[in-house]
């Protein structure tokens, strides 16, 4: 379950549409603030510049297993994203149908190999980094009598192995070189790294350096992590 404050209202932010569709309305986001899936997807409709409506399902309440939104994604997990009469969920594949959908900015490389990397490094986001972080996240929140400190280590030295698997491919300035989804994949939990205590090592020189790259992005701060 995820923890964080409950926005009531629908947000907006700006651009036109599809190319050739005018200044209408078109996307409508369904999501939860704090769920790194749901930030992914705002991260590129930031990065793309569009326009989109917010309509946020607060967890809490469950309301991810009502009728309604059960019609939008059967498994009743946020992101949903609606492009007119498209419906897409899954925060990866609703980034490549974004990325599809309106090409420029470009979040993927042009050729076959580095588009297979991304979605690699996307893998391994989605399956183990985050999966981790959010381990080490449940026990922070806990009251601190009540936390498991032999746990919090173990999956603590896991992030720090998997971040050692991207510091090869850091001597460039994003993942595959121009920011990308891959980069993207990351950004919801490896800004909140040093929250948790997680603390880099002498190792993780470019690693750090790229944190700090994308801590300057619009779309990156918009998350406010």
């Amino acid at each position: 379950m995820w923890t964080g404050p409950w926005f009531s209202a629908m947000y907006a932010c700006r651009r036109l549409g599809r190319e050739g569709k005018g200044d209408v309305l078109m996307i409508v986001l369904y999501d939860y603030p704090d769920c790194p899936f749901s930030q992914k997807v705002r991260v590129v409709l930031a990065e793309k510049d569009l326009e989109f409506e917010r309509k946020l399902v607060d967890l809490r309440r469950n309301e991810q297993r009502s009728a309604e939104f059960l019609k939008l994604n059967p498994y009743g997990k946020v992101p949903v994203l609606v492009d007119d009469d498209v419906i897409v969920y899954d925060s990866t594949i609703i980034n490549e149908y974004l990325e599809d959908e309106y090409p420029n900015p470009p979040l993927m490389p042009e050729d076959s190999a580095g588009r297979a990397r991304v979605r690699i490094l996307e893998d391994l986001a989605d399956n183990l980094f985050i999966p981790r972080v959010d381990i080490v996240l449940a026990e922070v929140h806990k009251p601190e009598g009540e936390r498991d400190a032999e746990k919090i280590k173990k999956y603590e030295g896991e992030i720090l192995q998997l971040l050692k698997r991207l510091e090869p491919m850091l001597g460039q300035e994003y993942l595959v070189g121009e920011f990308s989804l891959a980069d993207v994949a990351f950004i919801p939990r490896v800004m909140i790294l040093g929250q948790l205590g997680v603390e880099l090592d002498a190792g993780l020189q470019q690693v750090g350096a790229w944190i700090g790259r994308l801590r300057e992005r619009p779309s990156v701060r918009a998350l406010g992590l």
